[in-house]
């Protein structure tokens, strides 16, 4: 059942759920980025375990979460607080600076073990496989368990991620966040 969810409700990421973004300049991202490196680095690699990896993001994906930050759409008490001063052409910038990055992601383990709800769209690696799926590659699983039941306590909304996270157990939770924490992760700055 939460595989057909997954492929129903897939269709949506795939049929233009980003949109058009004000064109970004990495050089002034990585300007602005130095905010953002007590938590998520300069280069994107997370220093605290609560917070995600960013460097390698799709830049629509970067956008998307600093501007629902922005909003009010969603809300951290530190992110909130940092985005709400940051106009559009600063988040294309951001995340123009972060999404240069490349990322290599190395399975640890038999892929044939990676959580079978996630890989249409996060893939076996945890490099998404879409410009608005964020890679969870190497996340830690405190991260990914958090934010897997945000989506499926209503405290996190997404039209395909609330539908899939409202099935899961926190046994299945648990694995799928194991399971991505335990793939290692590489960032490479942009040239």
């Amino acid at each position: 059942m939460i595989r057909t969810k997954l492929f129903s409700l897939g269709g949506i990421i795939l049929a233009g759920a980003v949109t058009a973004q004000t064109a970004g300049d990495p050089a002034e991202g990585r300007k602005l980025a130095g905010q953002c490196r007590t938590c998520h680095g300069i280069d994107g690699y997370a220093k605290i375990p609560i917070a995600p990896h960013i460097g390698g993001e799709p830049a629509p994906y970067i956008a998307s979460q600093l501007t629902a930050f922005r909003d009010g759409s969603r809300t951290h008490e530190m992110m909130t607080v940092v985005a709400k001063s940051l106009t559009d052409q600063q988040i294309a910038d951001l995340a123009a600076w972060f999404s240069s990055h490349s990322v290599t992601a190395t399975l640890t383990a038999d892929a044939a073990g990676a959580p079978e709800v996630c890989v249409a769209c996060h893939g076996e690696n945890g490099i998404g496989l879409a410009e608005d799926v964020p890679n969870l590659a190497g996340e830690t699983n405190i991260y990914i368990d958090v934010q897997l039941k945000a989506f499926r306590g209503g405290k996190r909304t997404h039209e395909v991620m609330s539908a899939i996270a409202a099935d899961l157990t926190d046994a299945e939770i648990r694995a799928a966040a194991d399971w991505y924490a335990s793939v290692q992760l590489e960032i490479s700055p942009a040239d």
